[in-house]
């Protein structure tokens, strides 16, 4: 009887041991201060991928004053996408209040746009990008020598992709885009996200194998196994890497590492303090300030 007691003792002990980041997670939801939609001033613009016969949509927004002005391209990040997107609509209000047109299409089988993001490679998601410069070239206000990408996330991989594909890229912008491969990526999201519900050590044994059940779903199945190295090598137009401190979906420190590994010494890195995977001033609770400060910067500098 006592040794049943021990061992009865000794599991209720080891359970309580496992509940204990659950108990104390203090995880709770952060009000993010961003622009709305209807502060936003845009049109409707609607184009074709030519390719791959689809018909997409998006929205333009475009300064004050007559132009012609440098655009920007935006290419969002993982999952589906929707316009009032207040990371999104962050971005593209202070571009085009600094005196940048910016277009930002509907992804592929979201709002206004046809076709499927689910199952769609990132080759496939570029020629999207590449429609929207297209667009951009037969109209008569935006300066055509001045046309780049602002890769979102997991828009960071698909912009060189894009830069591969079209002459008409002048610049590339990456906002919390990781530089290693796709799995590698999975794998660090992954162990943070199961942290949140047991230790660290415990998170990185069981990633493995949920980053291995991820990898086959339909969503990521599509681009398991991507490395941007090689297209970023490719580039041959001024590049921004814009990282936020201590973000959970893409390893920084590794990412910038892999750059450096690689040669590519020549892009511009920038690392915000806590910024996390939205480039957040914890302060506010809005993007960084100085991001979206050192993005206009980067873009407009490049207008002689």
């Amino acid at each position: 009887m006592r040794k049943r007691k021990i061992i009865l003792s000794a599991v209720l002990i080891f359970v309580v041991f496992l509940l204990l980041p659950l108990i104390f997670n203090k995880k709770g939801y952060q009000h993010f201060e961003a622009p709305s939609l209807s502060d936003i001033d845009y049109s409707e613009v609607f184009f074709t991928n030519e390719g791959d016969d689809l018909k997409l949509a998006g929205m333009l927004m475009v300064p004050e004053g007559e132009g012609p002005f440098p655009t920007a391209v935006i290419i969002q990040g993982s999952g589906p996408s929707f316009r009032d997107n207040g990371w999104y609509l962050s971005v593209v209000k202070h571009l085009q209040d600094n005196g940048i047109a910016v277009i930002i299409p509907d992804k592929r089988g979201c709002e206004k746009s046809e076709g499927e993001w689910i199952g769609a490679s990132f080759n496939e998601l570029a020629t999207d990008a590449i429609s929207a410069i297209e667009y951009i070239k037969t109209q008569d206000r935006f300066e055509h020598a001045h046309i780049g990408l602002v890769g979102m996330s997991q828009g960071g991989w698909i912009a060189p992709v894009a830069a591969t594909k079209s002459k008409d890229v002048s610049f590339i912008a990456s906002l919390s885009g990781a530089t290693v491969s796709t799995d590698e990526q999975l794998l660090h999201e992954e162990v943070y996200n199961i942290s949140e519900y047991t230790y660290p050590f415990i998170a990185k044994m069981i990633a493995p194998t949920t980053t291995n059940r991820i990898k086959k779903m339909p969503h990521f199945s599509a681009f398991a196994g991507f490395d941007p190295i090689p297209y970023l090598k490719k580039v041959d137009v001024p590049v921004l890497f814009a990282f936020g401190e201590g973000d959970k979906n893409v390893p920084v420190t590794a990412s910038i590492e892999r750059l450096e590994k690689n040669g590519l010494n020549d892009f511009e890195v920038i690392t915000y303090p806590k910024g996390g995977h939205a480039i957040m001033d914890v302060k506010s609770n809005t993007v960084s300030k100085r991001c979206l400060n050192d993005l206009a910067t980067f873009i407009n500098g490049l207008v002689f």
